[in-house]
């Protein structure tokens, strides 16, 4: 509420003054808006920040011929930053008909249970140029979904510890994973909406990484196995304050249904650029461009010590560890060797000390 004919005077006046007529401007405002929205926790919603969709995007390079999709869409965030990385870095490809026909129309398409958050998602999309979107209301998980093969990138962060009954689920989803929980059935639902040879980025809260119920296993045998993981990010625990405390990792992988899986690049994300308490100040430390770089050159990779950031793993250890996908799995920590003194020396340095002390009392007595 504006409560006073000042103050709606002065927040005119200011409005009066932004260059507007910009519409990266008003997508820049719009985004801001977002960032302070407090709908994090509703139905296991919480907003990824944006540099960490930032890096997603620019590990996947959105192609040309892409059709890009987020299963979750929340805020369009994922979708927003596809569209503006291929503003930046492809602006050329914008000059041909058939592309802008593309990109205007059907590159882009999302779904979202929460009515409240499509509406803010399509503005959203709106203010940054997408002005056709393909958005979807309802649940991605539901039994009137029947989409697939259909996109060739899917860049998601799909809601954690949610449980579904499974009568609300589609059927197709349940045959590979029998399972309630919302992360594992999101994962199931991504392989189907892949066309072949589509890729996927997706955030994934730990317990997806080694959980050791059959559902857990199940998807990542599959991942493994049946198509081509290529990467797991595993994202330090303060990434989501000040909404949630949860540790996090993103997978990479690519969908073949016959395999391909081969190596798994592991990276130890320890910083992202903001302190990883509830301030989320800026800092110094910044993993990410690292993260990207190294990503890129996967070749130079070959031969890095378990003890590094980064490193590989081979598919035949993951198989021979259950499919355990964790990090702390295979990442090797090496301890600093400390000396201690012989207990004899301990013992007699304590008995100097109580000297030193005994004669101070003794002192403080006499002065007394």
């Amino acid at each position: 509420m504006i409560e006073t004919p000042s103050l709606l005077d002065k927040v005119v006046q200011q409005i009066d003054k932004l260059p507007l007529s910009n519409r990266d401007t008003k997508g820049d405002l719009y985004e801001y808006m977002l960032s302070k929205i407090a709908e994090a926790g509703t139905n296991g919603q919480f907003r990824t920040p944006r540099h960490v969709i930032r890096m997603m995007v620019e590990l996947m390079q959105p192609q040309q011929d892409d059709m890009i999709c987020d299963p979750a869409m929340g805020t369009a965030g994922f979708l927003v930053n596809a569209a503006e990385y291929i503003q930046e870095t492809h602006e050329d490809w914008l000059l041909d008909k058939k592309f802008r026909d593309h990109y205007y129309g059907e590159m882009f398409s999302g779904m979202e249970i929460d009515t409240s958050m499509l509406r803010i998602a399509s503005m959203n999309l709106q203010l940054h140029g997408i002005e056709n979107p393909t958005l979807i209301s309802g649940s991605a998980l539901a039994e009137r979904n029947d989409i697939s093969s259909r996109y060739s990138l899917i860049l998601a962060n799909p809601p954690f510890k949610g449980a579904l009954d499974s009568n609300e689920v589609e059927n197709s989803l349940l045959k590979l994973t029998n399972t309630k929980k919302t992360e594992i059935l999101f994962l199931s639902l991504m392989l189907r909406m892949l066309s072949l040879g589509g890729r996927a980025a997706v955030i994934v809260p730990d317990g997806v990484l080694f959980g050791s119920s059959g559902a857990h296993k199940a998807i990542r045998k599959e991942l493994v196995d049946n198509q081509q993981l290529h990467a797991v990010i595993s994202m330090p625990s303060g990434v989501f304050k000040p909404y949630a405390g949860v540790s996090t990792a993103i997978l990479i992988f690519t969908k073949t249904n016959s395999g391909g899986t081969d190596k798994v690049w592991y990276y130890d994300m320890k910083a992202d650029g903001y302190s990883l308490d509830d301030k989320r100040a800026p800092i110094a430390n910044n993993d990410i461009p690292d993260i990207i770089a190294r990503y890129q050159n996967l070749a130079k990779e070959t031969g890095r010590a378990r003890t590094e950031q980064s490193f590989l793993v081979p598919a035949e250890e993951i198989r021979d560890n259950g499919y355990d996908l964790s990090i702390n799995r295979y990442k090797e920590v090496v301890y600093e060797e400390v000396v201690y003194e012989k207990p004899a020396v301990i013992l007699e340095q304590i008995a100097q000390i109580d000297s030193e002390r005994q004669a101070l009392l003794n002192e403080l007595k006499e002065l007394l």
